[in-house]
């Protein structure tokens, strides 16, 4: 186009509507007319209305962000293609299902993750017909709270050539005992604690310049000593128990705790059962070579009249159990920066430890003092009425009550 008629056109449009126009709108019309014009546009609209090159300029940046600000929808809301969680609902707990036997969690962290790939998990959903790729499951797993993991603090010792089978074992008796609305609990010590004023690590909330102070050495109080919390989870229930001891961390206090559960919460919970499934770890106070531990629950089966069923986890293993991240981080994260004082104080943040999930959690000081080294002779083993599990017997047993 001539460049005298282009300014001629654009003068005499402007004549036309310049009475109506405010500073916005005459911003807007001259930053429209030098777009519609292209290259040189900003000139010939200046020349011809006599509006500064830099507020057509200025006026051409307010219509890009209002473009990016509010984009032109070209479908209504709603449309399009749905997302395959849309189209298949049981995706998500169909992934949960395939490694809930291969989770694991740090105590202290209420972060979870997986010993399975993504991809072996979309091979496993992809067997009959195609359900998700491996990126989609990535996506699923980082909404459902895993991520992943290097291998820093992870490898725990070596590892057993049957884990894996145990680890299903597990699973499998876990949900054969749900179905049948029998308790299953996951048992385990939480690390011991110093009673009093020492750093607990973490931060909270408190008045600027103010922070509480603690004793700047982690040397033990010989008063107030340690605090040994042992844990009972509720793998269907999602509550639990933990009994604060003072004393040694001894297998009969491990079932003295157990027993403690079964009578404030697990009778409520389960007053038709006739059997308990235990979890636990394969070493400590309820370790699978510990002949206290077997005797001490012999005691339990006969007092409560119930078959007592005990699967250990593997060797190296113990973040598998499932109290550390379902139950012991979240009581760990409510006490970050807090001293634990006294045992009040350490039964009473228990306590108060909740989740978005409902988790409940019951705490009691126990106030017993339990010897260390009580050594169990082969006569008193083979009272217990055990009977060993075909698949790793020395993992996998039941103790059932002795009728008198």
């Amino acid at each position: 186009m001539d460049k005298e008629l282009a300014i001629s056109q654009i003068r005499e449009k402007y004549a036309s509507i310049n009475t109506v126009l405010n500073e916005r709108s005459r911003r807007i019309w001259s930053a429209t007319e030098a777009r519609a014009l292209g290259y040189g546009g900003q000139i010939l609209v200046s020349q011809a209305t006599g509006i500064h090159k830099n507020t057509i300029l200025a006026g051409m940046r307010e219509i890009e962000r209002e473009r990016h600000a509010n984009p032109v929808k070209i479908r209504i809301s709603g449309g399009g293609r749905k997302t395959n969680t849309q189209k298949d609902n049981s995706l998500q707990s169909d992934i949960a299902n395939i490694i809930e036997s291969s989770t694991r969690g740090d105590p202290e962290s209420a972060l979870l993750w997986s010993s399975k790939s993504t991809r072996k998990i979309a091979d496993e959903l992809n067997k009959r017909t195609t359900r998700a790729s491996h990126s989609l499951v990535s996506t699923i797993l980082n909404k459902m709270g895993f991520s992943l993991q290097g291998n820093r603090k992870v490898k725990e010792g070596s590892s057993h050539p049957d884990r894996d089978g145990q680890f299903n074992f597990i699973n499998n008796k876990t949900k054969e005992f749900q179905n049948r609305n029998q308790p299953v609990i996951s048992v385990d010590t939480k690390k011991k604690e110093l009673i009093g004023k020492f750093k607990n690590n973490g931060v909270e909330y408190c008045k600027k310049g103010s922070p509480e102070e603690v004793n700047v050495y982690d040397f033990i109080d010989k008063e107030k000593g340690k605090a040994s919390p042992y844990g009972i989870y509720d793998l269907s229930k999602n509550n639990g128990w933990v009994s604060v001891g003072i004393s040694s961390d001894t297998s009969k206090f491990a079932v003295n705790s157990i027993r403690s559960w079964w009578y404030e919460m697990g009778v409520k919970s389960y007053p038709d059962a006739s059997e308990i499934y235990i979890n636990a770890d394969g070493g400590g106070s309820n370790g699978s070579r510990v002949r206290m531990w077997k005797t001490e629950l012999q005691k339990f089966a006969d007092e409560i009249g119930k078959i007592i069923h005990i699967s250990h986890f593997p060797p190296g293993t113990s973040k598998w159990n499932k109290i550390e991240h379902k139950m012991f981080c979240f009581i760990s994260k409510n006490w970050r920066g807090k001293p634990l004082v006294d045992t009040a104080t350490i039964v009473k943040l228990i306590a108060n430890t909740t989740t978005k999930k409902g988790l409940v959690i019951n705490a009691k000081l126990d106030e017993n003092q339990y010897q260390k080294g009580i050594k169990i002779s082969n006569k008193e083993l083979q009272k217990v009425n055990l009977q060993k599990d075909v698949f790793h017997g020395e993992w996998n047993y039941k103790i059932k009550p002795i009728k008198s």
